[in-house]
């Protein structure tokens, strides 16, 4: 086994790029917009500091300390000194429910959390935070009796000064197998866990990064994803250590489209709820040109079109299509891509399954997805060939990375990056973690020349009356590319049909006509919406067997929620809660067979 641990990856990137800028972090002042940096050194020396400020406030190794906190610098640093210092670092996802956030803090155990600002502590607070004995620090802002990040840094500055060789003898004392971060899981399809995931088992999926990725000081990533998920953690917090990459944080998703237009990134990780945004939005747009700009733009999608599909089976682009779509590029293409600041090269998709439809958008346009696969319990373990994504695959193994099918096609991993267990769970662990192979819940299947494709989630798939197996994911990924769909439920378990729940993407539905400034709760149930909705799902049947198509649907008037329970804070939808809410509609669909689509 390797001697390294998280801190060694961040002395090896001071070591290797010197006095470059690695953070940046976006600032305020005076109604003016600036970023706020560190170079490498200051980076490694304001973690050095914030472990010696917590072992002299009395935090031992071994011990959890936990964070809240949009993704941002301060996060950054206190993540890697808390995990420096021989402790735990545990994240909680700022957007969940205050009440489920007081329930981790109580569960991890943490006598320190520091909190992202008083808005935050206050949130806490009042969700019965105040009840638990633990200490508050907050990482930016000021409260009265409350200490601050800064005061922590001071702590730890003033213990190195009396003492120079203080931080080298905390440094020392942590090994590669001691546990670095508790991970909380999504809960899609139960009630979440803690995840244990050690130093080694970060160290070894960071390394995974240069053989697979072909990144460095040149590039430049914009983080906006939540530090409490992995994807975020170790894709944009500890890879850039390990390839020297600076990290520019997004300010909010508000901010974003400014943010892409200056900062320009070259790798951008999302899920694919983003890229599906974009979609539908572009597509909102086009339909609403006239004349030789509708022309123009249909023109260029179907011979874009036409040409992914070709690149996709191996060959070659004929000149027929590929000098139209010189000048197409440059009229359509270009303009689409510098909504993503127009030198992104590496658009990572991950954290849920991306639709075959939408990624061959994607590719027509020149910016080919490239998506990848991980989990809380194994760390990020398959990506696509940077150079030749391979569509409805999540790509090949990461070097050093095992998969296989087990007979009844669950997905299996062995891999140094997975976790130790859960946290408190012997039962689970045991359950899931079996002779050194990862049980995922995750059906799939491998090609023969070993790219991996997930069929569905072993806990979500439907059994119809008729025995008849229905996989949700394959029937959801149809609607990826349906502008006017923004979220939708299958139902049908035991049942001799397939039904369906279905929210709205306002801005579409608004788009109809005469829909313009009307309400959710009239969208949904206007004529015309249900009529654009029935062709959508009629379109989605034409590409299903009988046995998945989809009989009924009915629309909701809002969206699907964290703060209702509906998601989970990855936007994963918490199925069971949703068909448990809206029991009386989906019973309506199965009252009578009359209406059948």
């Amino acid at each position: 086994m390797s001697l390294r641990t998280v801190y060694s990856l961040l002395e090896e990137a001071v070591s290797k790029y010197g006095e470059a800028v690695a953070l940046h972090q976006p600032v305020v002042v005076d109604k003016a917009r600036s970023y706020q940096t560190w170079t490498w050194p200051q980076y490694r020396d304001a973690v050095r500091e914030i472990t010696c400020g917590l072992r002299a406030m009395g935090v031992q190794p071994g011990e959890s300390v936990a964070l809240g906190s949009e993704t941002r610098a301060e996060f950054y640093l206190t993540d890697l000194a808390i995990m420096t210092n021989g402790s735990t670092a545990a994240a909680l996802y700022a957007n969940s429910l205050a009440g489920d956030q007081v329930k981790a803090l109580r569960t991890c155990g943490a006598k320190i959390v520091f909190l992202e600002d008083p808005k935050y502590l206050k949130m806490l607070r009042a969700a019965g935070g105040g009840e638990l004995d633990v200490q508050w620090i907050l990482l930016t802002g000021f409260e009265e009796g409350v200490a601050t990040l800064a005061e922590v840094r001071a702590r730890g500055q003033a213990a190195i000064k009396e003492d120079r060789d203080y931080f080298e003898r905390i440094r020392v004392m942590v090994k590669p197998e001691d546990r670095a971060i508790l991970y909380l899981t999504s809960g899609a399809t139960g009630e979440p866990k803690m995840v244990e995931v050690s130093h080694a088992a970060l160290v070894a999926n960071v390394d995974m990064g240069p053989p697979a990725i072909p990144i460095g000081p040149q590039d430049r990533m914009l983080a906006f994803l939540p530090s409490a998920h992995i994807a975020q953690r170790v894709a944009l917090e500890l890879l850039p250590l390990r390839m020297g990459v600076p990290v520019w944080f997004s300010e909010s998703l508000a901010r974003m489209p400014h943010e892409f237009k200056s900062v320009k990134p070259t790798f951008f990780l999302a899920p694919p709820r983003v890229w599906e945004r974009v979609y539908s939005t572009v597509r909102t747009e086009l339909q609403k040109l006239t004349g030789i700009k509708r022309t123009l733009a249909f023109t260029a999608l179907g011979m874009g079109q036409e040409a992914a599909q070709i690149r996709q089976r191996g060959h070659s682009v004929p000149l027929r299509l590929a000098l139209p779509l010189k000048l197409f590029d440059k009229l359509v293409f270009a303009k689409i891509r510098d909504r993503f600041g127009g030198e992104l090269k590496f658009p990572i998709s991950g954290a849920a399954p991306l639709s075959k439809d939408l990624g061959l958008f994607y590719d027509m346009i020149g910016m080919p997805l490239i998506e990848g696969f991980g989990l809380t319990e194994g760390g990020i373990n398959c990506l696509n060939p940077t150079d030749k994504p391979r569509l409805g695959t999540i790509g090949k193994p990461l070097q050093g990375v095992k998969m296989k099918i087990s007979d009844d096609g669950e997905l299996l991993i062995k891999s140094p990056s997975n976790a130790t267990g859960y946290f408190n769970d012997p039962a689970a662990t045991a359950a899931v973690f079996q002779d050194g192979w990862l049980y995922t819940g995750d059906l799939g299947s491998i090609s023969e020349d070993g790219f991996v494709s997930i069929v569905g989630r072993k806990k979500e798939m439907i059994v119809s009356s008729n025995g008849k197996k229905i996989y949700p994911s394959r029937v959801e990924a149809l609607f990826k590319t349906e502008p006017l769909i923004s979220q939708m439920v299958l139902a049908g378990e035991q049942q001799p049909y397939v039904t369906a729940l279905f929210t709205l993407n306002p801005v579409a539905a608004e788009a109809l006509e005469g829909m313009k400034g009307k309400p959710m709760e009239e969208l949904a149930k206007e004529p015309v919406v249900q009529k654009a909705v029935k062709k959508a799902v009629e379109r989605a049947n034409k590409e299903l067997a009988v046995y998945e198509a989809i009989k009924k649907f009915r629309i909701l008037e809002k969206d699907l929620s964290i703060e209702a329970g509906e998601l989970t804070p990855t936007m994963k939808v918490r199925t069971k809660k949703v068909l448990e809410k809206y029991a009386d509609r989906i019973q309506e669909m199965y009252g009578s067979k009359e209406d059948l689509l």
